[in-house]
This record gives C-alpha cells, structure tokens and sequence, in this order.
C-alpha cells in the first residue's frame, strides 16, 4: 500500500498557529456567576474544597458530622436544605469501634427508607495524612472503582498527624495532604477538629483556618448541640443546626446486656428557638481576656479622651482611647508575649474575642468597654 503524500501545506499552516497560552487571561466581560450546584450540602458544605467542623471533647460533632454526610449518601434532604448526592468516604481515625454501633443506630431508625445499597464506606484505621496520602488515594480508586468518593472525612485531625498542630510546617503539610486529596478525587474533604484551650477557636497553627472554603463551630448544650457556620467563602455565615441526642439500644452483648449508641433528632420550630438560645456559650472569661478588659480600663481612666458626639454611643461611656494605645498597656502587663510567633494575629485574636461577647466596642482605631 503506498503511503500517503506528506502534506507540506498543512503541516506549514498548523506550525504557524500559535500555542495557546499556558495562563490565558479571560477578559472582564466573559467572566459570569456559575448556575452549577456548588454544594454538598446548601448552606453548609460547598461541593469541593476544604471545611474545618470543630468543637470541645464530647460536645457530639462526629455524630452531627455522620448524620450530616448520611443524608448526602442516601440523596436526603438535610434539615430542609438540599444536597448533591455522592459517594461518601469515612475515615473514622479515632473512636472507630463505637462507628458499628452508630451506623446500627441510623439503619434502626431509617430501617424503612434505606435502599439495598448505600454509597457510604468506613475506613477504621489511622494513618499518617502527610506520609500516606498519596497510597490512601491510589486504593480508594482501586476499591472504588467509578464511584469515586465525592465526600471524604478526617475524624479527627490529631489522630492523622505525626506533627505538631501548633508548628506552621506541620499544620502547613497537612493541609497540602487533605488538598491533595480534594484534587485527586474533585471532592469535599471535612476535617473534624478539636478546639483549643480557650474554646475560642480551632485548636493549632492558623494556617489550617486560613486554608479552608468552610469552618463551623460545634457546641453543646445538655444534649443539645448546635452547630454554626462561621465561616462560608462566597456564602453567608451564621446559618444553624440544632440537634438533640437520644440513646437507643441497636443490640445486646455476649451477656445479653443491651449496648446502646446515641442518634440525632432534629430540634425544630419553638423548641429550636429554644434550644439555640440556652446553646450559647456561658464560657467563663479566660485570664487573658479578663486580664486584657483590666488593662483597657487602667488605659481609659490614664489617656482616655471623650467620643465624638457624631458616634452616638451610650451617656455612660464617657471616655474611648486608641486601641495603640490599650495594646502598648496588655504587652506593658505580659498579657500577650510581643516576642510570639505571631503577636499581631495574637492581639487581634483577643480583641475580637472580647468584642464578639459584647465586652468592648471598637470603631476608627479607638476602644471602649461596654456598659
């Protein structure tokens, strides 16, 4: 067979188109808002990315959490909220004998609504995020197959890191860990985190929080728990989920005791009212935050100066000062160490803390205590 004549023409002309570029710019004018469904879970989970669902020991966030990534599995709606059906990847690091039990609890209570087939799996065994990473994801292919996992949790971020949380290096890695994860599979990766000492926020380096799509706050109450979008990139912040905890019995032991687990019940209409009002945290005060509201009151009575009248503020605040002013006063007091590893963020971590309980104001650089 003879062989085709090398068309030169052609050959000339695509050798004179030009490569498109690597980082094409796409002008102000093509850019428009997607209509594609962006979410796990409206309102809660985007449907990629990296969220952070943090809270105290035994204040019920796995349980939240399951429940939660549950309804995604079975294609349910959450609470009201719609949800984009997936297959769901639980990496129980930590507590992952009692997942049988919980898991028995669901079936028990959704026994009539279950398909045959539920895309949910438990991986019960902990491992090393940084190191392993890359063999979890070559077998969650393998095991997987077509149903590629578009949810994945990490229950807990300390059961699945060798490092430090609070080493930058380490957090740092971590989250290129769980982000590899999230490019590896286009999903949701959720890490379940503790809080730290103070209970104000995640526990460990910022860069975690600095990193995530979604961070929500869990707390309880009795059994009663709450947990609360804090932060949602392009979506609103402040949305609630109220929950109770109800203990049920899923079998009996080789003794013929009953062994129980615990289930979660929607807390609805009056009685979500309140129950949202009774979760609030009564946190007592911390000795840097009480020790940061003595330093601005010392610093008012020695430089305060009177507010602008064009503020409005209260007749019983009478004098303000500059908040240079009140932070020379906490590091002049050791309340903060100015030689940390990160002061700045240290100092404006305390005085957001202090203005979210209502205890100071704060406007155009200048501070008060409330009354």
């Amino acid at each position: 067979m003879p062989r085709p004549e090398f068309d030169h023409a052609a050959w000339e002309k695509n050798r004179a188109k030009p490569k498109p570029p690597r980082f094409a710019l796409v002008p102000f004018e093509q850019l428009t808002a997607t209509s594609a469904i962006d979410y796990a879970i409206k309102g809660l989970f985007p449907r990629t990315g990296l969220a952070v669902v943090w809270g105290p020991p035994k204040c019920g966030k796995t349980f939240v959490v399951f429940d939660a990534v549950m309804h995604v599995a079975l294609d349910w709606a959450y609470r009201g909220r719609k949800v984009r059906q997936t297959c769901v990847v639980y990496c129980a690091f930590e507590g992952a004998a009692g997942y049988g039990k919980r898991i028995a609890g669901f079936r028990q209570k959704y026994a009539a609504d279950l398909p045959d087939k539920v895309p949910f799996s438990l991986m019960p065994i902990r491992m090393d995020l940084v190191k392993d990473h890359q063999q979890f994801i070559k077998e969650v292919r393998e095991q997987t197959g077509d149903e590629l996992p578009g949810v994945i949790v990490l229950d807990t971020l300390n059961r699945s890191l060798a490092g430090s949380e609070s080493k930058d290096e380490d957090m740092s890695k971590y989250v290129q860990a769980a982000d590899a994860l999230r490019e590896a599979f286009g999903c949701l990766v959720i890490i379940v985190h503790h809080c730290g000492i103070e209970e104000s926020r995640p526990r460990g380096h910022t860069s975690l929080t600095g990193a995530v799509d979604a961070q929500l706050a869990v707390t309880r109450d009795g059994d009663i728990i709450t947990m609360t979008v804090e932060h949602m990139k392009d979506g609103a912040e402040g949305e609630t989920i109220i929950s109770r905890l109800e203990a049920v019995i899923v079998t009996k032991d080789e003794d013929g005791d009953d062994i129980w687990t615990c289930i979660v019940e929607p807390v609805e209409g009056d009685a979500a009212t309140a129950a949202k009002a009774a979760s609030k945290p009564k946190r007592k005060l911390t000795d840097k935050q009480k020790r940061a509201l003595d330093a601005l009151g010392e610093c008012t009575l020695e430089r305060g100066e009177p507010p602008p009248p064009a503020w409005g503020l209260p007749a019983s605040i009478r004098a303000v000062v500059k908040l240079d002013d009140w932070r020379t006063e906490v590091y002049a007091q050791h309340v903060l160490d100015e030689d940390a590893a990160s002061p700045r963020e240290d100092w404006k971590r305390l005085r957001d803390q202090l203005a979210a309980r209502k205890l100071i104001g704060m406007r155009d650089d200048r501070a008060w205590k409330a009354t």
